[in-house]
């Protein structure tokens, strides 16, 4: 029994994990939202399934005084490889909004979750964005390729089949359709935009089926985006969940 243990103790230490540097891509993360505490779930997720793939990663979380403010994150975007967004209805500092622009503008990827189709716009009843603030309405369009209008209510698990666009596709790669469930309410996104691919498709009882999960091609420079409407607390407990999440980070990076 000792001989096996020393043997598998050995084993795991000649395993090379990788160690993030200076160097490695760079992945920072924008969070502002009330509804399904990413402020916890998504830097868990950093530890235990990005930065062991060698991922430097920042965290950009609102502040806790003023929910638009989003202290460092024009810093943070300057070294950026990558930005992932889990923002609801905020109105960031122009600069800060300009900073987002600007690293979609140069052709660097975009990951974004759940209510990132409404991460910077407002509704009609919404008090308007301070004088040096900024919002975009058009955000969900233009750069995630949906068409948010808004949600089921809350009730059975969505599940999940196969879009057209997912067969064979690296994000889908590993991954257990069957085992994807999701456990948030659907949202209505239909119809996207022309040019995005549809990955997963979600289904409640009594409604028709909702894009989950697509990727899309943002701008002359043609960054890559890639955007699922999952990201509730417990989805983030489903290892299909969170490998889809890694898988969409990996693609969105790739030359």
């Amino acid at each position: 029994m000792t001989r096996q243990f020393l043997l598998l103790a050995a084993i795991l230490l000649s395993v090379s994990i990788p160690v993030a540097t200076a160097q490695s891509p760079h992945i920072v993360f924008m969070i502002g939202e009330d509804e399904y505490h990413t402020w916890e779930t998504l830097p868990e997720f950093a530890e235990r399934d990005l930065r062991p793939r060698g991922y430097r990663v920042t965290i950009v979380n609102a502040d806790a005084t003023d929910k638009n403010n989003f202290p460092g994150l024009v810093d943070a975007l300057r070294t950026a490889d990558l930005l992932l967004v889990s923002v609801r209805r905020r109105t960031p500092p122009r600069e800060q909004l300009d900073a987002v622009r600007a690293h979609l503008a140069a052709g660097k990827p975009l990951v974004a979750i759940r209510t990132a189709c409404h991460a910077f716009a407002l509704r009609p009843a919404d008090p308007p964005a301070a004088a040096t603030h900024a919002t975009w309405q058009d955000f969900d369009p233009e750069v995630l390729g949906g068409h948010y209008t808004n949600h089921h209510g809350a009730g059975p698990p969505t599940t999940m089949t196969l879009a057209s666009g997912g067969k064979m596709h690296p994000i889908l790669k590993g991954i257990s359709v069957a085992g994807l469930i999701g456990t948030g309410s659907l949202y209505k996104v239909s119809p996207l935009k022309e040019g995005t691919v549809p990955l997963l498709m979600g289904a409640i009882p009594g409604q028709p089926a909702e894009p989950v999960a697509w990727t899309h091609l943002y701008g002359t420079r043609r960054a890559r985006v890639f955007y699922t409407s999952l990201g509730h607390p417990d989805d983030f407990k489903n290892a299909e969940f969170r490998r889809l999440l890694t898988n969409g980070v990996a693609w969105a990076m790739a030359k």
